[in-house]
């Protein structure tokens, strides 16, 4: 402990993972909450339809999302670092525009294939109306990756504090009017775009004080090597694909094979792991960031030190939290819920805490081989592990329930991380040898 206090690396990420952590305990315990008041008001059944909407909302947009804030956070972290301010201007500005050409692609898409995936018009409209947060969300990601690069995390935590609330009003308004789904999910349109508001703007004023006024005006021509960046933003956009069917797909999976009522207590046990991810999710990009100038300066002794301290962190949270969460939920969840069972849920999660477990033990995995400039290695392991997966997911969830989903998705994670922390390690060798 007196080592990691005197460390000014990780003191720094500390720092700047303390305003996310903040944030997002703020944002679980007012999600929670709310959570709860909608099963209450809507049902277990309407509640997994309910998830079924926003999923595939944000499914869309995750499909032809290029993860602009890892592109952004990357090249912008470099730029500074050498005090290129054209370059700085220029990366702003380019993937600012290029990543609101595809949030409106990405509505299109929606608006039309809404009608095929809900099945009538009435309900296509709900679809294309919780969609219009693609729009209020044009510049969303790129934004948060200036924010991060100029060490900024404040602000998106502060923007993401700003939606909970908000959120939890209007949802705690709802149920004291014992409103629907349609005014259960303006709260949720409502309160993304506010955040989106917030931390785009407080994006441009950053870079405004940093480069000045005129850094809106950065000529293409500042960038002489976009093909290497559109070619990181594809790898990583390929990747979020091949996530968004392996990872964030299982919900829908699970509505389309068992029912609604099934994924309704899917969403529940996630909720729960979600309080189990939560002091652990604000530290990956802050140590993102610190990496990446780590690797950079070829500081690989940093690099391991990092590494082991984050996942340490990791590995003890986790064991401490879902020994909790596994013992108490029994009879918190028919207390809170009222009218579901737990074992429905608590079985769900004792499952999933395998590979979250792993994932919030090297929550670092994929940051470290972005870093270090091997982005194919994780979308290769995606793939394939991802399409053993699906094929297990449609030759066993039918007849073997959701459980069965919950079980291959969580080898699917702690197969694929571990896979990846293989490579990432083997890389720092093999690169601290080349260049010591």
């Amino acid at each position: 402990m007196s080592s990691l206090k005197q460390d000014t690396l990780f003191k720094r990420v500390l720092r700047n993972s303390g305003f996310l952590f903040s944030s997002s305990f703020v944002s679980a315990a007012l999600g929670f909450v709310q959570g709860i008041l909608i099963v209450r008001l809507l049902g277990i059944e309407t509640f997994g339809a309910l998830t079924a909407v926003t999923l595939f909302a944000s499914n869309v947009n995750r499909l032809l999302s290029f993860r602009m804030s890892e592109v952004t956070a990357k090249y912008l972290v470099e730029a500074l670092t050498h005090d290129d301010h054209a370059r700085a201007a220029a990366l702003a500005k380019w993937i600012g525009l290029a990543e609101a050409l595809t949030s409106v692609l990405a509505y299109l898409v929606l608006f039309f294939l809404s009608a095929w995936y809900a099945g009538d018009a009435a309900l296509a409209g709900i679809y294309r109306f919780f969609g219009l947060f693609l729009l209020a969300n044009l510049v969303y990601e790129t934004s948060t990756g200036i924010l991060q690069a100029t060490d900024k995390f404040k602000r998106v935590a502060f923007a993401n504090l700003l939606q909970s609330i908000l959120t939890f009003l209007l949802i705690g308004l709802a149920f004291l009017m014992r409103w629907g789904m349609f005014e259960i999910l303006v709260a949720y349109l409502v309160g993304k775009t506010l955040a989106a508001l917030v931390v785009t703007f407080s994006a441009f004023a950053e870079l405004t004080r940093r480069l000045g006024a005129g850094w809106t005006r950065a000529p293409f021509a500042a960038l002489p090597d976009w093909k290497s960046i559109a070619r990181f933003a594809l790898n990583t956009n390929i990747n979020g694909t091949v996530n968004l069917f392996t990872r964030d797909n299982i919900p829908l999976y699970i509505k389309y094979f068992v029912s609604d009522t099934a994924l309704g207590y899917f969403k529940i046990a996630l909720t729960l792991i979600n309080l189990v991810m939560l002091p652990i999710e604000p530290f990956i990009w802050p140590t993102y960031t610190e990496i990446t100038k780590t690797i950079a300066q070829k500081q690989w002794d940093a690099t391991r030190r990092l590494l082991k301290q984050v996942s340490m962190i990791g590995a003890v949270w986790t064991l401490i939290a879902g020994s909790g969460v596994a013992v108490l939920g029994w009879r918190f969840i028919p207390f809170v819920y009222k009218n579901v069972a737990a074992a429905p849920v608590i079985v769900c999660v004792l499952i999933l805490l395998i590979g979250y477990g792993v994932a919030n033990t090297a929550n670092w995995n994929r940051p470290l081989l972005l870093a270090l400039g091997r982005s194919n290695d994780p979308l290769i392991v995606a793939a394939v592990t991802g399409a053993i997966e699906i094929l297990l997911i449609f030759l066993l969830v039918p007849s073997g329930g959701y459980l069965v989903a919950t079980a291959i998705f969580s080898a699917y994670l702690a197969s694929s991380i571990l896979i990846n922390v293989a490579h990432g390690l083997s890389e720092i060798k093999r690169q601290s040898q080349i260049n010591p």
